[in-house]
């Protein structure tokens, strides 16, 4: 079946909400909260972007009262199923969730910031999402989004022709290192929101919004003259950011023990 023939808002939406109950039944878990992630929350997907399902679950409380941690052996802490043209679900357990907000984990931030929410249930999202600026640390997000940038640029962007899209796994980290740097926050989602609030360059800008016209259009795939104002820009960009990343050292109060209430408070707002 062809893509541009389906009417994909509504038809994934329900798509996506079948395979979560599906996953809830074979796993025996709840799902807590499921959002899209990658191109489509960035707002640049392609024409024929897949799915990027994102989802956080629970365990019965037994699965936890035994002397293994969630996560070694056969205790996985991760659900994946096998990626597909339309969809690409993977879901965090409970704990290792909690472990990673700790660790102010960018990929978990941005599924708390998403604007495409699948569902949601429970108190516990609504509680992370107040708590995330208190475990937000920019001297790791910094480097999260400037290895991103740098290890796409290197692959990417050196070679004489580039792909348009390519370009975008490079501008969008880059400019959230820019977000934290000049806000000292985490950096919205949406390419365009970065875009507009931190690339002042006009020239830069001019050619990043050409691009993205050509990106949402799908004209993207064809190989083309890399872009030397682009490619300048970056590579003067990341110098410049990683040396202001290593004065960044915020020291963080431990949250270890509102996470395990609100781990033991779930527990119970699920199961009992």
């Amino acid at each position: 079946m062809n893509k541009k023939y389906i009417d994909w808002n509504g038809f994934m939406q329900d798509t996506i909400i079948k395979q979560l109950q599906h996953i809830e039944e074979i796993h025996n878990i709840k799902i807590l909260y499921a959002c899209e992630s990658g191109s489509r929350a960035w707002g640049f997907p392609s024409k024929d972007s897949d799915y990027d399902v994102r989802f956080i679950y629970v365990h019965k409380v037994e699965y936890y009262l035994n002397i293994d941690p969630v996560g070694v052996g056969h205790k996985r802490d991760v659900i994946e199923l096998p990626i597909n043209d339309l969809l690409d679900i993977t879901g965090w357990e409970l704990t290792k969730t909690l472990k990673l907000f700790r660790k102010s984990n960018p990929a978990l931030l941005e599924w708390l910031r998403s604007g495409t929410i699948y569902y949601q249930k429970f108190s516990m999202i609504e509680q992370l999402q107040r708590l995330s600026s208190t475990v937000f640390s920019p001297h790791s997000c910094l480097y999260h989004y400037l290895n991103m940038a740098n290890n796409n640029f290197r692959e990417y962007l050196r070679s004489d022709m580039v792909k348009i899209k390519k370009y975008f796994y490079v501008l969008r980290p880059m400019l959230a290192a820019r977000w934290i740097k000049q806000f000292n926050e985490f950096p919205p989602l949406e390419f365009q929101t970065l875009l507009d609030n931190v690339l002042p360059e006009e020239a830069i800008k001019q050619e990043v919004l050409t691009l993205l016209e050509r990106k949402l259009a799908g004209d993207e795939l064809d190989l083309e003259p890399r872009i030397e104002i682009i490619n300048k820009f970056l590579e003067n960009e990341m110098i410049h950011l990683q040396t202001y990343a290593k004065t960044q050292h915020r020291v963080i109060a431990d949250p270890t023990e509102q996470l395990n209430q609100l781990f033991r408070q779930t527990l119970e707002e699920v199961w009992m």
